[in-house]
Parts: C-alpha cells; structure tokens; sequence
C-alpha cells in the first residue's frame, strides 16, 4: 500500500512517468522504499535542498502510523 502511494505521488511531478519504480524491501531495521526515476527526472524528486524528498517521507510516514517507513531514492546512472 505505501509502495503504491508513494509510486502515484511521484509520478505527478516526473516528466517520464512511466519509467518510475518503487520496490518495497523487508530489511532487519525495517521497510525501505527504492524509488528509481528517469535520470532526467531524480532532480525533481529530490527538489531544492531536499524539500521535496522530506515532504515524501512526511507523507509515507503518516500513512505508515506507527510502522516506519525510509525512503531511499537510486541513482541510475551509477551501477
């Protein structure tokens, strides 16, 4: 559930809509959600001095109550 809103929200503001990804990862400490964007588009989901990024992991964090939930967002062109 949290990996599909926050996979709706980010394709709102992308211009390559259809190349977004979120995979939900079950580790020790936790969920992780790995957003991957076009390369195009990473600058915009991070935003001016990460505001935009916080504002996400605001968002998923309140739909997630108590659960917890961290955001990591992967650079594509690095592999």
């Amino acid at each position: 559930m949290l990996a599909d809103a926050l996979e709706h929200l980010v394709r709102g503001i992308v211009d390559h809509p259809d190349e977004v990804t979120v995979r939900d990862r079950q580790l020790r400490r936790g969920s992780v959600l790995e957003v991957r964007v076009h390369p195009d588009d990473l600058g915009k989901v991070i935003g001016r001095s990460g505001r935009t990024a916080t504002a996400f992991r605001t968002v998923i964090s309140a739909l997630a109550g108590g659960a917890g939930a961290r955001i990591d967002f992967v650079d594509t062109d690095r592999r």
